[in-house]
């Protein structure tokens, strides 16, 4: 097969995989942007519309119900700024009542409606506030202990390390009954402690680190070592400033896992005040499990900070996972 073909192929199968990886978004982005009405017709997908009946007196414009036609007259439903009935079954002039379409029609007060039916504002302190902390801790731990398994020479090195990647394979339910019988035992429960400390050190993390850390050359280490430089030195003024891109890889996905986590804060708190925006979005879910749109909007929001921070950092991700994958 020619090589222009055979990268034509595999240029359309990956714009066909990108195209249905996005569609999801796309359509929780134009359904927070509908009508719940609209939404409950399904007559489009991605691109809203709204059509309602319209009421012209001659003095004002006002929404209605349309009920039904009786010739020269029609009965409708007057409906506030709320879209609530506020006159039911008047009787006015046919010619007065007119079918309106808006398409587009976006309705960005959704995104208002769902910020202030549930205090997200305390959901998004917490969650800032859990994962600064959690970042902090990653890559203080992570770089130390990186830099141990990469640089130093211990007994069972290899060993700890590979076992300490082993425990990558351990899903998190298992260790979930365990951790909560510990974390009662020391008094931790429904506190910020529980929410940050367990998670202050990440296998991945280490790994990454120590990937990039063996790559870099050992003739550096050596005219540090020449220069007096300690050990906690040559990490400091030599790793670290070489170390950019894989930094921000791990503080990204640091980030990601703290802001989408769920099962861990869900079982640890049941505090109000303490809850985190993954988890009171299903405290939201709840109350307006029948309000699809504002569903949306607040799924929506909840995940731009997110991806806003994954966009910026993309090429240092690229970077630093092509460093990772060199071999030893």
């Amino acid at each position: 097969m020619p090589e222009q073909i055979r990268m034509t192929i595999i240029y359309a199968v990956l714009i066909i995989c990108g195209i249905g990886m996005v569609l999801p978004f796309l359509w929780m982005l134009s359904t927070s942007l509908m009508t719940q009405s609209e939404f409950n017709k399904q007559e489009r997908i991605f691109i809203p519309k709204e059509t309602y009946f319209e009421w012209d007196n001659g003095n004002q414009k006002q929404k209605v119900i349309f009920v039904q036609n009786k010739g020269k007259t029609s009965i409708i439903h007057l409906l506030n700024s709320e879209d609530k009935i506020i006159e039911e079954y008047k009787e006015v002039p046919t010619t007065q009542v007119k079918k309106v379409t808006k398409n587009p029609s976006f309705h960005w007060q959704n995104y208002v409606k769902a910020f202030n039916k549930v205090p997200f504002i305390i959901y998004f302190k917490n969650t800032l506030l859990v994962s600064f902390f959690t970042l902090i801790g990653v890559l203080i731990t992570s770089t130390l202990a990186a830099y141990a398994f990469a640089r130093m020479e211990f007994f069972g090195r290899d060993f700890l390390f590979y076992l300490f990647l082993s425990m990558m394979m351990v899903p998190e339910p298992i260790y979930l009954v365990s951790s909560y019988v510990l974390l009662d035992k020391i008094n931790w429960l429904n506190t910020y402690q529980a929410l940050i400390i367990p998670w202050c050190v990440n296998i991945f993390t280490i790994f990454l680190f120590r990937q990039h850390f063996k790559s870099l050359p050992q003739e550096l280490f050596d005219a540090a070592a020449i220069d007096g430089c300690s050990t906690f030195g040559m990490l400091w003024r030599i790793m670290l400033p070489l170390s950019k891109s894989v930094i921000a890889t791990a503080s990204i996905f640091s980030l990601i896992g703290s802001w989408n986590s769920f099962m861990w804060p869900l079982v640890m708190t049941d505090s109000p005040g303490l809850r985190v925006l993954q988890v009171g979005l299903s405290y939201f879910n709840q109350e307006a499990s029948t309000q699809t749109t504002l569903l949306m909007a607040a799924s929506t929001f909840s995940i731009v900070p997110i991806l806003i921070l994954f966009f910026m950092a993309q090429k240092q991700i690229i970077a630093s996972y092509a460093k990772a994958g060199l071999k030893d």
